[in-house]
């Protein structure tokens, strides 16, 4: 295959010289919570809606992006109900540059650093039934939105990009950022035995209803893991998907791999604690309990995929609400008692 080389606007040219859409150019190949093979998301999305089909809040946390933002907001599709730009303190013109470019958008101040208060502020201000969160850098492409929600559209509560499943990749990751996630993405399959495939990834969407039940507090970048590990302890029904990551447009990223990495390392350290605490007086079971109320279903070898080359990764939760996927999808995932 022609390897394919980042251009300044964020497309793809091969080495042959053509060039190249790269998110048009990702099918989306996965099984439905049913086995079934998924649709390929459809550019027919882009300026409309199908009729019944949930709002959806669109929530870009930036500090300094005032150069990546037109790229970024015109690429949104039209059919995006509210678009909320948290901004962190910029010393640059991000905000009149994001209500220029789209005059609809709303623009929140956050006054704490991080960009887990960034999100976290405007997950709380959204009003759609569907909350999607993305960068403003340019590295997501808005037009893997569609895929994101058609799993939640088929019964799927949290659905997560991925760089490193089939039909994903990166562009900009470093060897060093490449490692560590690696590292830190084996600890946490390890911890709450899942299959994930990608860890420190803030391209997500999820349901509005189950915010609450997440109950996010952190405060920086490792708010992508702890969205991950809570939807995960929540028994939420979870699907990965393929993602492209492009390059930075502009500007310099605040993330820092060691600093970064660690924080990273304590919140699924410190959620792990949080499920298993340590043991104390014996008290007998709660009133009402049920045996296997924290068991955790992985994907069995085969099941729930249908897709050769295992192009998209469901990790269910046992007791996650069925929405439509029915028993047979239910009966896609197996359990395992912790």
């Amino acid at each position: 295959m022609p390897l394919t080389l980042p251009t300044s606007d964020g497309r793809g040219t091969r080495r042959d010289g053509a060039l190249v859409e790269p998110t048009a150019a990702l099918p989306v190949v996965a099984a439905g919570p049913n086995g079934d093979a998924a649709r390929p998301a459809s550019n027919d999305r882009r300026n409309e809606r199908r009729p019944g089909t949930p709002t959806v809040s669109l929530v870009i946390p930036a500090k300094n992006e005032a150069r990546n933002l037109a790229a970024v907001l015109s690429a949104v599709p039209g059919w995006i109900d509210e678009v909320i730009l948290v901004d962190g303190q910029s010393s640059d013109v991000t905000q009149e540059m994001a209500r220029s470019c789209r005059p609809d958008i709303v623009v929140l101040s956050e006054p704490e650093p991080g960009k887990g208060n960034a999100l976290r502020a405007g997950f709380a201000a959204a009003s759609g039934d569907v909350i999607v969160a993305m960068d403003a850098d340019g590295s997501m492409s808005p037009a893997e939105i569609p895929q994101l929600l058609y799993f939640l559209e088929h019964g799927y509560d949290y659905v997560k990009g991925s760089r490193f499943v089939g039909g994903g990749g990166s562009l900009d990751i470093t060897p060093l950022r490449k490692f560590g996630n690696r590292v830190l993405l084996a600890v946490a399959n390890v911890l709450y035995g899942t299959r994930l495939t990608d860890l420190c990834y803030g391209f997500f969407a999820f349901r509005r209803r189950y915010l609450d039940h997440l109950d996010l507090r952190s405060a920086g970048f490792e708010i992508e893991t702890e969205v991950t590990v809570r939807a995960v302890l929540a028994g939420l029904r979870i699907a990965e998907v393929p993602s492209l990551e492009l390059p930075r447009r502009a500007g310099q990223s605040s993330l820092r791999s060691f600093r970064d990495g660690q924080r990273v390392l304590r919140t699924l350290l410190h959620e792990r604690r949080r499920r298993h605490p340590a043991p104390g007086p014996a008290t007998g079971p709660e009133p009402g309990a049920r045996p296997g109320n924290d068991a955790v279903a992985g994907d069995a070898p085969g099941a729930g995929h249908g897709v050769p080359g295992d192009d998209a990764a469901a990790i269910a939760a046992s007791g996650a609400p069925r929405g439509d996927h029915g028993a047979d999808g239910h009966r896609a995932a197996r359990e395992v008692a912790r």
